[in-house]
C-alpha cells in the first residue's frame, strides 16, 4: 500500500486541502462558549474541563448575569459560588480556580484579563490550551487549542505522532500557517465531533478520508 509522504512539506500541501474541505463542511466552526468578555471565556473554558460546553452555556447564561467582574468571583462566598456551578461538576475545585485565578487578576493585573501566554498561564485552572483560547478569541492572537478532539484528529490525519499536548501543539506550529491556528483549532473540533468520533468515526463519509493516513489504513485503501 502507498504511503503518505512524512515530510514537512507534504504535511503542510496535505494540511492546506483537508482545511479547505473542512472549511467547506463546517462554515460555522467556532469556539461552542458563549461569552461576551475575556473573562466570561476564561470562566467557562474552567467550567468545560470534563463538561460538556452545552452544559457549561446552560450554567453561564445565569452565572454571567450574577459575576460581571473578578471582584465579583473574589467576594463571593466559596460555597455560594459552588452552588452557582454545581451541575457542571468537579465544582469544588472549578470554584477555587476560579476564585484564585480572579483574585490574581484583580491582585496582579488591575482587574483585566491579561493577553499573553507568559501572563494567562500563571492564572490557576490556565494551562496552554485554555490560554490560546482566550488568546485566539479575545485578544486576536492566532492559538492552536489542543483539546480532546484536536489531539485524536490531528493523529489520525497524520499531523504528528505525539501524544502530550505540548508536543502536539509544537508539531501543529509547523504545519499550520500560524494566521490560521485558531480557525484550524475549530474545525478539527467539529469534525471531531460530527465524523471523527473517538469510537465510532463515521470515515466513508468523511470529507477528506481520501487525505487521511487513518482511514487508508484501516480499509486498505492506497494513499495518494
Amino acid at each position: 500500500m502507498a504511503r503518505f509522504k512524512n515530510t514537512l512539506e507534504a504535511k503542510r500541501e496535505r494540511s492546506e486541502e483537508i482545511f479547505r474541505r473542512l472549511r467547506n463542511a463546517y462554515p460555522d466552526a467556532r469556539c461552542s462558549l458563549n461569552y461576551k468578555t475575556a473573562l466570561d471565556l476564561m470562566v467557562a473554558t474552567i467550567l468545560a474541563a470534563q463538561c460538556t460546553d452545552e452544559r457549561v452555556n446552560i450554567v453561564t447564561r445565569t452565572l454571567f448575569k450574577k459575576y460581571r467582574k473578578p471582584q465579583d468571583y473574589v467576594k463571593a462566598l466559596r460555597a455560594e459560588l459552588e452552588e452557582d456551578i454545581r451541575t457542571c461538576g468537579f465544582f469544588r475545585q472549578k470554584a477555587k480556580s476560579i476564585d484564585n485565578a480572579c483574585a490574581r487578576i484583580v491582585d496582579c493585573y488591575g482587574g483585566a484579563v491579561p493577553n499573553t501566554m507568559e501572563e494567562l498561564v500563571t492564572l490557576d485552572g490556565v494551562g496552554r490550551k485554555t490560554a490560546n483560547v482566550l488568546l485566539g478569541e479575545c485578544f486576536d492572537t492566532p492559538g492552536i487549542i489542543v483539546d480532546t478532539h484536536c489531539i485524536r484528529v490531528s493523529r489520525r490525519l497524520g499531523f504528528t505522532r505525539q501524544e502530550d499536548p505540548g508536543k502536539i501543539e509544537q508539531d501543529l506550529m509547523k504545519i499550520w500557517p500560524r494566521e490560521d491556528w485558531t480557525l484550524n483549532s475549530h474545525c478539527l473540533v467539529f469534525h471531531g465531533r460530527a465524523v471523527c468520533r473517538a469510537r465510532d468515526p463515521q470515515c466513508p463519509a468523511c470529507p477528506v478520508n481520501d487525505l487521511c493516513p487513518y482511514y487508508a489504513r484501516i480499509s486498505g485503501a492506497g494513499a495518494r
